[in-house]
């Protein structure tokens, strides 16, 4: 009896540190910087689905209006459960429309995240990574710490192998009749890497 305990407790220890645990995609430990999963802001699951063949040739930011900007994490994670609720009930979407949000308190949040084809670009969603902007950027600019959260998480994506090296960021006025991302916003991502100066 007490060698089977034994041979229990050896066998346990081994497996819990020779061999790597199960990938957790709830846990941001792949990233350097603040991130909150679904699991974390209390998303509602997704009615349906619809695998993203990766790497994605286009990045497209957005700014949600409304809500408006968020500068505390309560207030993000309100802002993303009211953006889930409009898109999905009020609208009928299978989920939120965005891959990720990028909130006021420099917190990057899962929407429908990399794996997952989004609803935020009419002709582009199977083909992109959207990013929203929480807030109206219509005459001023994010927060500084917002800005640089957005742009680690495109560096992270082409990192990973989710968004191809040689993408195009695009703000979404360039691909549907739209002011979004509002025009400060706007003017701010012509400067960044990869910007394409297209217009549908």
């Amino acid at each position: 009896m007490i060698f089977f305990e034994c041979f229990i407790l050896l066998a346990l220890v081994v497996s819990g540190q020779c061999f790597p645990k199960p990938y957790d995609e709830n846990v941001s430990y792949a990233y350097d910087f603040p991130y909150m999963s679904r699991n974390d802001w209390g998303a509602r699951p997704p009615v349906n689905t619809v695998s993203l063949s990766l790497p994605v040739p286009y990045v497209i930011i957005h700014h949600s209006y409304i809500p408006g900007p968020c500068s505390t994490t309560n207030q993000c994670i309100n802002a993303m459960r009211s953006m889930q609720n409009s898109h999905q009930l009020h609208q009928g979407w299978d989920d939120i429309g965005y891959n990720f949000a990028v909130g006021g308190d420099g917190v990057v949040y899962e929407g429908r995240g990399w794996n997952n084809v989004g609803a935020h670009a009419l002709g582009y969603n199977f083909d992109s990574i959207g990013i929203v902007f929480i807030g109206d950027f219509v005459s001023r600019l994010p927060p500084e710490i917002q800005l640089n959260a957005a742009k680690r998480l495109i560096e992270k994506g082409v990192e990973l192998g989710h968004i191809s090296r040689d993408y195009y960021l695009l703000g979404h006025r360039q691909v549907t009749a739209t002011e979004c991302p509002g025009n400060a916003l706007f003017r701010e991502i012509t400067t960044w890497d990869r910007f394409a100066n297209y217009n549908m």
